[in-house]
Parts: C-alpha cells; sequence; structure tokens
C-alpha cells in the first residue's frame, strides 16, 4: 500500500441535519456546494464468488467496518468496486441483474425496490451515516430489458440520490492477453452525472469511462470538485494505464480523482489489477493499495483544488473560439 501522510488533512464533520437541501441529478446548471474537506474512504473488496448473497454481506460487513475509521479519521464518503455483487465477466451481468428502476430527480422509494442489493446499499448508508457510492451492479431495465453496469449513491439518511450507467463498454481485444466484450450482454448509458453533498460537488463515471476524457472533462465544468470511478483494470491494462489515467484525468481537469478496483483473485475468471488509488488536483497519488483486500481513507482539502486552478488557471484560459466546449 503507497499512502504520503505529508498530504493527508483533516476531514470535515458530517452535517447531517442539512441533508435535505443538497441536490442530486444529472448534470445541470444549479451552483455547487461550497468546497470543504472531507475523508474519501474506498474499499478494495475481495471475496466476489457466485453466491450473490453472500456477496451482499460481506461487502456490508466491509461498509461498516470502512465507516469507523481510524484514530483520527471517520469518512463522509465510502466507495464500493465495480460489480460487486457478482463475478465479472459479460456472461454473469444477466443472471445477476436486478431491477432498480430509479429516475433522476424523482424520489425513490426504497422500501419498494425489488432489488435486494439496493436495499442493502441504502441500510447500510443510513446505519453507517456515510454517503456510500455503491460500486456497480448488473441493471435489467423493466422497460427494455437491457441489461445496464449501474453505479448507485446513497445519502446518509439511505436515500438513493443517483446513478450513473457505464457509457463506455469494455470492448477490447490484445492478441494473445485478453478479449472481452461487454457489449455482448451490455448496453451503454446514455447521461453524465454527480451528485452533490454538503461538501462538495462529486462526478461519477465507471471503469473504462476514464479513457474517454469527454466525461470527466463535462463533470469539471459543471462544477464537481472530485470524480470518482468504480473500476476492475486487469492485469495487462492496470500496470500500462490505470494510475496514468487518473493522475491525467485530475491533472486535465484540476480535480480530485480516484478509482475503486476489487482486490485480486487469482482463481476468478476475470483478475482485477488492484491499486485503488485517490489522485489530487496536482496529478499526485496521495493513497494507493496493494491488491489484496484492503481499506484506504484519503482526507480531501480544498487547499491543493484552489492553489492549483489559481496557479496555473487553464479554467480561465480556454479557447473554445478555437475547440468546442463539450460541456455545452
Amino acid at each position: 500500500m503507497r499512502m504520503f501522510p505529508h498530504l493527508r488533512l483533516s476531514g470535515a464533520p458530517l452535517l447531517s441535519h442539512n441533508l435535505k437541501r443538497f441536490t442530486y441529478r444529472t448534470m445541470t446548471s444549479v451552483a455547487p456546494p461550497v468546497f470543504k474537506p472531507f475523508t474519501l474512504t474506498l474499499i478494495q473488496l475481495g471475496s466476489i464468488g457466485s453466491d450473490k448473497a453472500a456477496n451482499l454481506e460481506h461487502a456490508r460487513e466491509m461498509i461498516m467496518k470502512a465507516a469507523k475509521g481510524n484514530s483520527d479519521t471517520k469518512p463522509q464518503v465510502v466507495v464500493l468496486p465495480e460489480c460487486f455483487n457478482s463475478p465479472y465477466g459479460y456472461v454473469h451481468f444477466p443472471a445477476y441483474a436486478e431491477n432498480i428502476g430509479y429516475t433522476a430527480g424523482k424520489e425513490y422509494d426504497v422500501q419498494a425496490s425489488v432489488s435486494e442489493s439496493v436495499k442493502m446499499l441504502s441500510s447500510a448508508a443510513k446505519e453507517a451515516g456515510v454517503w456510500l457510492i455503491g460500486g456497480s451492479i448488473p441493471e435489467r431495465d423493466a422497460e427494455t430489458n437491457n441489461v445496464y453496469n449501474t453505479c448507485t449513491v446513497y445519502s446518509p439518511t439511505g436515500a438513493l440520490v443517483a446513478s450513473h450507467r457505464k457509457v463506455h463498454l469494455f470492448d477490447i481485444d490484445i492478441p494473445g492477453k485478453i478479449t472481452f466484450k461487454e457489449s455482448e450482454t451490455l448496453t451503454g448509458g446514455t447521461t453524465t452525472n454527480y451528485f452533490d453533498t454538503e461538501f462538495a460537488r462529486i462526478g461519477l463515471g465507471l471503469c473504462y469511462d476514464v479513457r474517454f476524457q469527454e466525461l470527466a472533462m463535462i463533470a469539471a465544468r459543471r462544477g464537481c470538485h472530485a470524480v470518482v470511478y468504480p473500476g476492475a483494470f486487469n492485469l495487462t491494462t492496470g500496470p500500462l494505464h490505470w494510475e496514468l489515467l487518473q493522475r491525467a484525468r485530475a491533472v486535465d481537469n484540476q480535480v480530485f480523482f480516484s478509482m475503486c478496483s476489487p482486490a485480486r483473485d487469482m482463481t476468478a475468471g476475470y483478475n482485477a489489477w488492484g491499486h485503488s488509488m485517490v489522485v489530487d488536483p496536482y496529478g499526485r497519488v496521495l493513497v494507493e493499495a496493494d491488491e489484496n483486500e484492503t481499506i484506504l481513507h484519503a482526507d480531501i482539502d480544498p487547499e491543493p483544488f484552489q492553489e492549483v486552478r489559481a496557479g496555473i488557471p487553464v479554467t480561465k484560459q480556454r479557447r473554445f473560439d478555437v475547440y468546442p466546449d463539450v460541456s455545452a
């Protein structure tokens, strides 16, 4: 595990009594909240097998453990990895898919939900008193029967407040190393998404989305202070690009950037790279895991965000008279 203690700064307390006034939506022109310090906690989850109930139980246990923090850290945001409730593989997605039925901007009735994963995540977020980015699960749309790779987000009251369907599907073929084609069973999402807390606006993406810088650009230009992508790179692409892409997205957009991976399991059909990490707006890696199951805490402070934007003011120097603004 790689950590840089000199970059750790104290987090802010959770202001749960003000939760109702914050917004949860797809990209709009609503002003972001004032950026305040907070602690971001990543769960690099292991022991993900074929038993969904066991996967959910283990994920809940780890959420509770992560939410306790340590002697000097109490998390405000907890993150699970991509596909935490099922084996990772396009052949598995339809079998594990659940109907969620969330519509942005509309109140969601968790108690009436038929999704066992949503119910667990909602309950865990409420019990732990944290904002929970629930990794991703396979989602089946009840109207179209399409299957999506979907991230859901919960407030400390347990409300489902945002979702993101993976936009870019992981279709690759590297001869002699790996072939994977999510589009065999998945459909790509069509929206860009974020959610607002009392301390920051946080953008969402999933894994392969990180290779398409437009999503992070849009998030940053719509006021996101941090961007979080649950992901699951493999042993081919992980060593090559996992850290590089996160640092690039952070530097290009002058935001905090983080990806949360499953732990590596060499007995599984898909071997995740691991190395969950958090990167600051200068491109410095604040914390990084190894390949094993672990919990990472990163204290996010507005100072480097504000400092880099003042010193290297690219956010004010873009030439939209020369090239288009992808966030327009």
